[in-house]
């Protein structure tokens, strides 16, 4: 529309023409009731309007039209029908006292029109920006007028978050920013690819994933060699301390929570051990252990023996005080109300608490124990160090007691394994049993064999030959046909007391076979 004549503001009954270039005090510019756009615009939009206005002016002079009274008298007012989101950019400056609320707007007048349909028309007959343009234009910006994100976040009225987006968008790869204005890659997708500004390995990536390219593949393939900053090892060390050894981040640029990637894996895990160390270093000089270890992963501690706290002994005086104080305590809380407890009553209760924890735990590992044992620091699923106290290793278990066999016994063996040599040895290359386990073993064999002497005529009692019975290459059993069972080790008793004494007797010697149990109990 070429501009015919600059006028003021009539206000007298004179109007001015069609297509007249006037300049209207803003006070007196309204929203025209024939706006075709009935949905308000949003906040953003207004302030992305106030923003441009105030760095360069009202590139676009709104399209207003004449006021009238009811009787066709002009008001000195004019209606908005095209640029209301100008106006109403140019009243949140005067709101801030940018400019004052009779600022001078240079408009265009239409008196032909119907004010409706242009309305319509500026609002349909639009195309906007494409983004990669939009994200070019930025980073042409940046480079050539040296803008930086807040300098033209101001200029645009967006935030400096919001124009770092744009710009890392406006840096991608030519190839991926092709892509995206041919439709081949969505918005959501380049920004997977621009989680990095390595255009080579955007590139590789896309390249690699072919046609499917879901965004989790494209984020994992572009931060595949960093650690994310959720990772167990971050949280335990913190993003501040790795920052100030000096490694660097990348920042996830299109996440709410700004996320983003530790590049230097070697710094972190080189951090993390050291801290574990330090950790370790300090429980060993605070607790008394023999040794101490940091570990990344959670080491196998079943190669590991172990020592547990025993119960804390305390004095007469101790205890009696723990009880006091312990009693005071449930009773100062048990006595709180619905609007919980008096200052004065916190109070207390934090003195009570102090002092329990003056006498320290009621179970503590014993001075001997911490002398050979020590304590392992990891690094735990949630980020967290993990403590594992009293582990014993192999060279600090203490040796076995002395064995409980007899030299009677030793001898009873030594004959036997002589008689079957080669015959029942047990083979050598198997597992020894422990002394103990020997014993026990024995004596549940003895009682089996009693139980089948009771309920089997096999066994006679005339019989001369005798039995023998091997366990480990121990013989526990050696006796005539008749005589009691026993274990190895055991008092022999007479034959006369263990075939017919107070057992009952056992089958085959008139006896009734009722008395196996207590045959069994007693001799066992």
């Amino acid at each position: 529309m070429t501009a015919q004549s600059t006028q003021t503001a009539p206000t007298e009954a004179t109007a001015p023409q069609h297509g007249a270039e006037v300049i209207v005090p803003l006070n007196r510019l309204k929203a025209s009731p024939k706006n075709a756009r009935k949905t308000p615009h949003s906040p953003a939009t207004i302030e992305a309007f106030a923003a441009s206005i105030k760095a360069k002016g009202v590139l676009q002079p709104p399209v207003v039209e004449v006021e009238r009274d009811g009787e066709g008298v002009p008001t000195g007012n004019y209606l908005v029908t095209i640029g209301e989101g100008r106006r109403q950019g140019l009243r949140l400056l005067a709101k801030r006292k940018a400019i004052k609320r009779t600022h001078p707007v240079r408009c265009i007048v239409d008196a032909e029109n119907d004010a409706h349909e242009i309305s319509l028309d500026e609002n349909m007959t639009r195309e906007a920006m494409h983004p990669a343009d939009q994200f070019e234009a930025f980073q042409r910006l940046a480079e050539e007028r040296g803008y930086g994100a807040e300098e033209i976040g101001a200029r645009f009225g967006v935030s400096a978050h919001v124009v770092r987006q744009r710009l890392r968008l406006g840096a991608a790869a030519p190839e991926l920013m092709a892509a995206y204005r041919a439709g081949a890659l969505a918005l959501d997708q380049l920004m997977a690819f621009c989680v990095s500004e390595d255009q080579n390995r955007q590139r590789q990536v896309f390249e690699q994933l072919g046609e499917y390219r879901p965004v989790h593949a494209i984020r994992r393939a572009m931060t595949e060699a960093k650690v994310a900053v959720g990772d167990r090892r971050v949280r335990f060390v913190g993003v501040e301390a790795y920052e100030a050894a000096g490694g660097g981040i990348l920042r996830d640029l299109f996440t709410e929570d700004g996320g983003g990637w530790l590049e230097d894996v070697v710094l972190l895990d080189r951090l993390v051990g050291e801290k574990l160390t330090g950790l370790a270093d300090e429980a060993r000089g605070r607790e008394g252990w023999k040794w101490a270890e940091a570990a990344l992963e959670y080491p196998d501690l079943s190669a590991f023996g172990r020592v547990y706290p025993v119960a804390v002994e305390r004095s007469e005086a101790d205890a009696a005080e723990i009880a006091a104080l312990s009693e005071e305590y449930d009773g100062i809380v048990s006595e709180a109300g619905d609007d919980g407890l008096s200052p004065e009553a916190d109070a207390r209760l934090e003195e009570i608490d102090k002092a329990l924890q003056a006498f320290g735990p009621d179970f503590a590992y014993a001075p001997e124990a911490r002398a050979r044992a020590g304590v392992m620091v990891m690094l735990g699923h949630d980020g967290l160090a993990r403590f594992e106290r009293g582990l014993v290793r192999a060279e600090d278990v203490p040796a076995d007691p002395p064995s409980p066999w007899s030299e009677e016994e030793a001898a009873d063996d030594g004959a036997d394994g002589g008689a079957q040599a080669g015959a029942d040895a047990p083979d050598e290359g198997g597992a020894a049993l422990s002394d103990r386990l020997l014993i026990d073993l024995t004596a549940h064999r003895t009682m089996g064999l009693r139980h089948i002497e009771t309920k089997s005529d096999f066994v006679s009692a005339n019989k001369s030959e005798r039995l023998r019975l091997w366990t480990g290459g121990r013989s526990i059993v050696d006796r005539p046909a008749g005589a009691p069972f026993r274990a190895a080790g055991e008092r022999p008793a007479s034959v006369a007391e263990g075939r017919a004494g107070s057992t009952g007797g056992l089958r085959g010697e008139g006896g009734d076979g009722l008395g196996q149990d207590r045959l069994c109990a007693g001799n066992v």
